[in-house]
């Protein structure tokens, strides 16, 4: 019985390249109301809303991360 070889050939990927991103004025507008919220809610009364303060803070952390800005993309 005649055994058959494979022969594989690995195919190099194609380079990601990185999308350019166009300014968008609601992601600005988002990261103001946010931070306009947690100001109201430590003028007011800081100690009864610290809770709510660090689920703003928390959300503004994850949703709005250095990687997020709206501005171009330079290429490498």
């Amino acid at each position: 019985m005649a055994r058959a070889k494979v022969v594989t050939i690995p195919a190099r990927p194609e380079p990601v390249t990185k999308r350019k991103r166009s300014s968008d004025p609601r992601y600005v507008e988002g990261q103001r109301v946010i931070v306009d919220a947690m100001r109201y809610l430590a003028q007011s009364d800081m100690k009864a809303n610290r809770p709510a303060i660090e689920l703003l803070s928390e959300h503004f952390r994850t949703q709005f991360r250095m990687s997020d800005s709206p501005l171009h993309v330079a290429e490498t």
